[in-house]
């Protein structure tokens, strides 16, 4: 799908409104595979299937986000999200509530079809089900702009911001990674990533402002930790959202627009039932010292059997400082 120009979409809106356009009934029927399956090559009789060890993959904490495998499990969250998609735009953005779909995972592994999902979303209709299809178009998008772009890999898609100057900072990026920021919702929201494989999308993008924009750390960091430790990466998507993070991509969040690690908790987890759930040590911690527990006095922090910088670190940035750090960052790129 191109442009009237006939070249590749680089906006999202524009590109989400023509596959709207162009996308019918036949296009999101099932492929019918039965047909063709006795083409595929027989197993040989002496081998036998790898298990998941030899291929890279280690037990992880998958009970603590209760998701079912295989296609009976796919079917099973299709079946459980359908029932509450309405609700999916008004509570997408809560990692504490039931509000995504969970089928990320499945879609990585093809134990669902995308072809099913996206007409389910289309014949549905309404606020949730338009809401999640533009997520799903969101998909597509970036898929077309590795096909067409493949140098995103490793390189901006917007050529002037590989010339962003980023830090040499291997200890903010070990924080960050062991979630030791000092920043309760990035250290639940890692400590999520390390324990399960899966993070929640809001926490995606608010841990990937704060490396590139609080840290001052090279995306590509940050996007080959998340391809090293999430269940559901897929190169296309996981490029696009960390360039879209750093402003460094297409479509991407002006460099001028930095996520407040503060305020986004209090906005999107405002009693804090995330962060406690995945930091237990700041589970005494009142809702309103939660997202900055660093504001706690001393005798708070008894109170609490809570003590910053010996049960939690203390910030390893001060965010106001870091944004300044930022905007001049990107500032003497866009000026020359």
């Amino acid at each position: 799908m191109l442009t009237q120009a006939g070249k590749p979409f680089s906006v999202f809106t524009p590109y989400r409104n023509a596959w709207l356009k162009a996308v019918d009934d036949f296009q999101l029927k099932p492929y019918p595979v039965d047909k063709y399956a006795a083409r595929l090559a027989p197993k040989p009789a002496s081998e036998t299937l790898p298990s998941l060890a030899d291929i890279g993959f280690e037990p992880t904490n998958l009970g603590a986000l209760n998701l079912p495998t295989g296609m009976s499990g796919g079917r099973r969250l299709f079946e459980d999200f359908a029932a509450r998609i309405e609700r999916y735009k008004r509570a997408r953005d809560f990692p504490a509530v039931k509000g995504v779909s969970y089928l990320s995972t499945h879609l990585r592994f093809g134990t669902v079809s995308i072809r099913q999902l996206a007409g389910h979303a289309r014949a549905r209709g309404g606020e949730g089900a338009e809401s999640w299809l533009a997520e799903l178009i969101w998909r597509d998008f970036y898929h077309q702009i590795l096909w067409h772009h493949p140098r995103v890999v490793e390189h901006a898609f917007r050529p002037e911001y590989d010339a962003v100057k980023w830090d040499d900072a291997p200890e903010l990026f070990a924080a960050w990674c062991e979630a030791r920021t000092g920043y309760p919702i990035v250290d639940a929201a890692m400590r999520q990533l390390n324990q399960t494989g899966w993070m929640h999308n809001r926490l995606r993008m608010i841990v990937a402002s704060f490396l590139t924009k609080d840290l001052g750390v090279d995306w590509r960091l940050g996007e080959r930790y998340f391809a090293a430790h999430l269940n559901d990466y897929d190169l296309a998507a996981n490029n696009g959202g960390w360039q879209w993070a750093a402003s460094t991509g297409c479509d991407a969040q002006p460099y001028f627009r930095i996520f407040n690690p503060v305020t986004q908790s209090e906005k999107f987890d405002p009693e804090g039932r995330f962060i406690r759930r995945y930091l237990p040590e700041l589970a005494r911690v009142p809702d309103r010292f939660i997202h900055a527990p660093w504001t706690l006095g001393g005798i708070d922090q008894s109170a609490c059997r809570t003590k910053i910088g010996v049960d939690y670190p203390g910030p390893i940035v001060d965010h106001a400082a870091a944004r300044e750090r930022t905007l001049q960052r990107f500032g003497v790129v866009k000026t020359g």
